[in-house]
């Protein structure tokens, strides 16, 4: 077994099934998919370690890939379907993207920096995804040409309420991420029935914020 494999091995199970991970489908694919090419090339020993990983290079602003344990957690609770369309949400080089494309039938992967799409674009071709579209937009503008979704991943935290993407849900979708308004921060799933939203706390968890879903200044006197 390669020192990658190994460390994809190690992965799984030290932070993804101690974490109460169950779902076989969630976890097949954690083990096949190598997350060392969706780093860049100097940080590729750091890809497998227990933290949020910065995917960016050139001096563009941080754009992370989040903690293996957090993105299959997020994965388990919004039960994606074989049948379902799947938003990921700042999908930075697309890691996320490409597990949630292993559960479902279409993804759209969304992302602010250009540069992050075109590097994941040339790594989900390599690993021959015909089922994702990465586009370059911002997050919280979501991607309403393709909507609506059935399932919203936001690859990160959010410190607003995401009501554009709320809107982008269809009739019994689900988004879970990151709510970070207050603390602590923990993940959330937002279900869509009947036109309203329901709100369920998952667990506490902590992600860097996503570029345009920062919390807004305030006006001080």
């Amino acid at each position: 077994m390669s020192g990658f494999a190994t460390a994809r091995l190690k992965m799984v199970d030290g932070q993804v099934r101690t974490n109460d991970v169950t779902d076989s489908r969630i976890i097949e694919a954690m083990l096949a998919l190598p997350r060392e090419l969706f780093v860049p090339e100097g940080k590729q020993a750091l890809a497998y370690l227990d933290l949020d990983l910065d995917v960016t290079t050139g001096g563009s602003p941080p754009r992370y890939m989040i903690k293996a344990q957090v993105i299959a957690k997020m994965l388990q609770a919004a039960l994606i379907e074989a049948s379902d369309k799947v938003l990921v949400v700042g999908c930075a080089t697309g890691y996320a993207a490409a597990l949630a494309a292993r559960l479902a039938a279409k993804v759209t992967a969304l992302e602010s920096d250009p540069g992050l799409v075109a590097k994941g674009n040339c790594v989900l071709a390599q690993l021959g995804f015909a089922n994702v579209t990465m586009r370059t937009g911002p997050a919280a503008d979501g991607a309403s040409a393709d909507a609506p979704y059935d399932v919203i991943i936001l690859n990160g935290a959010t410190e607003e309420t995401p009501e554009r993407l709320f809107e982008q849900l269809a009739e019994g979708g689900r988004l879970v991420g990151v709510f970070a308004a207050n603390r602590p921060a923990r993940a959330m799933i937002v279900t869509r029935s009947h036109g309203d939203f329901g709100h369920r706390a998952l667990f506490d968890a902590a992600a860097p914020v996503l570029p345009g879903l920062e919390r807004h200044a305030s006006f001080v006197f």
